[in-house]
């Protein structure tokens, strides 16, 4: 495995992470960036990882030590990847040895995002990571919390034990799911009240992206139906939807060909019955809603399986503890699904709009499994392997 550092005041964390990775079995070849030796010496990574640290392409008894690198690396984890990293690699530059190592290697890459709130949400930065994405390169955080300087907000690194989390499923899933069809809903839906207006949900699709994600590095036929703009992997096939009914006539008529199908998008309730085909004007006062309920698509999925699917559907409430568990095992009975995920919205860094999850994934058996609170992949593999358990029963 690559540990790839740059040049960040989070490297003093990829001390602790090669620590971590060593101890765990793998076998660790620190990257140092120049910059990120600014942060943390070389030494300190030789003397904790399998092999000496590298700095350069033209300082090292081998010719060619990208190229070594690249091709021998089961994994490359770049913790932390700053926003000079991100743009260098989404560009296919290569000015350094860790730059080369990255367009040598064919193996997985799991980079960790971090960097200052402002750079983190500048659009070059998210359109960077959003190319790299749809390149199939993986990723993990950042988190919201201290920053350097004092500042709050995103673009903390994650933590070692999540990163050593996340690299643990990129290395342990490789293939498992090979020639299994699965499909993912995700995102909200909107309901058009008139061409401007629209009733809809606070879900950002990150949770149902995320498990289309993970079960394509797992080997999976993915077909994702989704309401959002995230981009997916090359390899998952894309299905673009706005309304329930949208929503509705994609996934059944693509449920019957796939083996999982896990419905993780928001749907919604309730529609109105006859949107206006105008705008409704602010001076014609408020107008009055005729809503009618949309189609239960979970049960008619579950009404139609057929032997040997596995159908998983989610519940967002705003309960915890065994309240969520009660609605859970409910909602399992009345959509005859196999596992519900539930979570409790109203939980710190839980639900719509995170890059974190902690999530209840209820069985139909009996089982119950609880995931602390953790990136929206490390809560996506746990999911796949509840879903997966149950495909050989």
């Amino acid at each position: 495995m690559v540990l790839g550092i740059s040049g960040g005041i989070a490297a003093y964390k990829a001390v602790e992470l090669c620590r971590r990775l060593v101890d765990a079995g793998a076998l660790v070849s620190p990257v140092l960036t120049e910059e990120a030796t600014r942060f943390v010496a070389p030494l300190t990574f030789s003397a904790l990882a399998s092999e000496r640290a590298r700095t350069s392409l033209f300082e090292d008894p081998d010719p060619i030590p990208h190229t070594r690198l690249g091709q021998e690396a089961d994994l490359v984890v770049v913790a932390p990847a700053t926003a000079n990293l991100l743009a260098r690699y989404a560009a296919g530059l290569a000015p350094d040895l860790l730059g080369a190592v990255l367009l040598a290697t064919r193996a997985p890459v799991l980079v960790a995002p971090a960097m200052h709130a402002e750079m983190w949400e500048h659009p070059a930065t998210q359109a960077n990571l959003a190319l790299l994405r749809q390149r199939g390169v993986r990723t993990v955080g950042p988190a919201q919390g201290q920053l350097a300087g004092g500042d709050e907000g995103f673009g903390r690194m994650a933590e070692p034990e999540e990163i050593l989390a996340a690299a643990a499923e990129v290395l342990r899933t490789g293939g498992d799911l090979e020639g299994i069809g699965v499909l993912v809903s995700a995102g909200g839906t909107r309901e058009p009240l008139d061409p401007v207006r629209f009733i809809g949900n606070r879900s950002s699709g990150k949770q149902g992206h995320a498990i289309a994600e993970v079960a394509a590095s797992r080997g999976a036929a993915v077909t994702l139906v989704t309401t959002t703009d995230r981009p997916a992997p090359a390899s998952v096939t894309r299905v673009q939807v706005e309304r329930a009914a949208d929503m509705q006539a994609a996934v059944l008529a693509r449920s019957p060909g796939c083996q999982i199908v896990v419905l993780a998008a928001a749907v919604a309730d309730f529609r109105p019955r006859s949107p206006s085909a105008t705008k409704i004007r602010r001076l014609d006062g408020p107008p009055e809603l005729d809503l009618e309920p949309v189609p239960d698509i979970s049960a008619e999925v579950g009404a139609a399986r057929r032997p040997g699917q596995v159908l998983v559907g989610f519940a967002a409430e705003t309960a915890g503890g065994a309240e969520l568990v009660e609605r859970a095992r409910a909602k399992l009975a009345a959509k005859g699904l196999d596992l519900i995920v539930a979570n409790d919205v109203g939980a710190p860094g839980v639900g719509f709009g995170h890059d974190t999850n902690a999530v209840t994934i209820v069985a139909a058996d009996g089982e119950v499994v609880e995931v602390p609170l953790a990136s929206k992949t490390v809560v996506a593999g746990a999911v796949l392997d509840a879903a997966a358990r149950r495909l050989a029963r």
